[in-house]
Parts: structure tokens; sequence; C-alpha cells
């Protein structure tokens, strides 16, 4: 029996995962703006779930949650950072408001969440964080630009992380999708939009309508996902979807024939070789 810490837990890969969970028998403390989106989880496997209100924007909020679920169960195996949204805008458009409050739920909540659940792994010299991070973690796209930002940074620190945490038995896997029918589109937020920007809009839209029909579905992710939870060595990095490889691949060839291509000015720029 594992318990699980989940945080965005209302819908999409949270609601999944919880529900999974819970069927193979463990314990889940489940965390959602809205406590109330559980109820039927609740009533289904009874004292095995702990929903609690939390907004992961709210650092004492999350000690305060971390704090509730070990004085539940006792202890924590899975804690699972899926809780964010997405920025829909250019970067010329998005406002100062919009740059902070993504980057307090996509990068401060899981670090806040990761902060708080330390010390108990590092006690029980065991545990297994999981961040829920994007193909947008790895390649960044015209109109996302501020999500994608977003994933960067906690791609950046969780790497970070995992290495630190290593010798105390803590495992980190930082999960990568490519397009899943999550719910997500529902909590998107959209910057104020710039006329200058209204036909390269209308492409990014069209193209975006064309992915829709292969949409993967979170249901289908439970297994993967567990597989990844029960794996005595799990990947630091793992993608959802049969399509982000191919991105990556594609994303990561491009920079190798830039860098390699200017290889010289590198060079220069160290002082290893003369200007031609």
């Amino acid at each position: 029996m594992k318990t699980w810490f989940i945080t965005g837990t209302s819908s999409g890969f949270g609601r999944q995962w919880t529900a999974a969970a819970l069927e193979r028998g463990d314990r889940v403390v489940a965390t959602s703006r809205d406590a109330a989106a559980l109820d039927d989880l609740v009533e289904r496997h009874g004292d095995a779930l702990l929903p609690l209100s939390l907004r992961v924007t709210d650092r004492a909020a999350v000690l305060d949650a971390v704090r509730q679920a070990h004085e539940r169960f006792g202890r924590l195996d899975v804690v699972v950072n899926n809780a964010g949204y997405g920025t829909n805008g250019m970067i010329e458009e998005v406002s100062e408001q919009d740059v902070r409050d993504q980057f307090e739920t996509n990068v401060y909540g899981p670090l806040w969440v990761a902060q708080a659940v330390l010390p108990l792994l590092r006690e029980q010299g065991s545990g297994h964080i999981i961040q829920v991070s994007s193909v947008g973690g790895i390649a960044s796209f015209p109109g996302l630009g501020l999500y994608c930002a977003s994933k960067f940074a906690l791609e950046g620190f969780s790497q970070a992380l995992a290495a630190e945490v290593a010798g105390f038995g803590i495992k980190l896997t930082m999960i990568e999708p490519g397009g899943f029918d999550t719910g997500g589109a529902g909590s998107a937020r959209d910057s104020q939009p710039l006329a200058a920007y209204e036909e390269f809009r209308a492409a990014a839209r069209e193209m975006a309508a064309s992915r829709r029909s292969v949409l993967g579905d979170p249901e289908a992710s439970v297994a993967a996902l567990m597989a990844i939870v029960e794996a005595d060595e799990p990947p630091l990095r793992v993608f959802f979807g049969s399509a982000p490889l191919g991105m990556a691949e594609a994303e990561y060839e491009r920079r190798l024939a830039t860098w390699r291509e200017w290889q010289h000015l590198s060079e220069l720029a160290q002082g290893t070789t003369a200007p031609a």
C-alpha cells in the first residue's frame, strides 16, 4: 500500500490518477481548489481518501496540507505535482500579472510542495516526486511562450533537485505530456490580444484545431504512471503520448546543428582561436 499526495485532482490527470490509486487499494491525499469535486470518491473509498482544499500558490497552506497528510497517514510515498494551467498569448501581449500568476502556480506551487514534503521523505529514506511538466518544457511554441517558460523553470529546478535528494533514497520523475484532453482548456487564461498578431493567431488556432482529433485520453495514462511508480529505477524524464519524441528529436537536432555551425565563435569567445 502506498500513500499518495496529489495536487490538481478535480479533473484531467489528477482526477484519473487519484481514482486509480484508490482502486488499487492505496491511500490518497487529494488537493484541489474545490475539495467538493471529490465527494463521489469519498463516498466510494471512505477514509482511504483525504480531500483537501488547497491553492498551491499559498506556501503556508501547502505546509499545512502536508502536515495534515502526515498526521492522517503517517507517511508519503508518491507526491504528484499536477496542479497547473496555461496562458495563451504572445510575449508582447502578456501582462505583468499574467506572468506572476503563471509562475506562482506552475513553478512556485511545485517548489512549495517539494520543500514541504522533503523533510518527511528524507526521514523515511524513500519517496517518489512526480512533476507534471510538458513537451513545452523542452521546446517552446509561439503563443504559449509564457506557459513554456514556466515549464522550462520547473524542469530546471527539478533536475537539480533529483540529484540533490538521490542520496536520501528519494526519486524524481518529470512527466512530459503531449496533447491530452485533460479539460485544461477550461482553466487556460488569455492575455489581452494585440491586433498586430491577429494573422499569426488565426494560423495558430487553425493548427491547434487540427491537433484536437489526436488528443490523448488521460484515463489511458494510468497504466504508464503506475509502471513508473513501481519501477526500481524510474526515469528522470518520460514523455506521455507518441508525438513528443519526434518533436524532441527535431528540436535537439536543430539546436546541435546551430551550435556546431557557430562553434568557431564559441572558441573565439574563449580566446582559443584567432579571428578569421
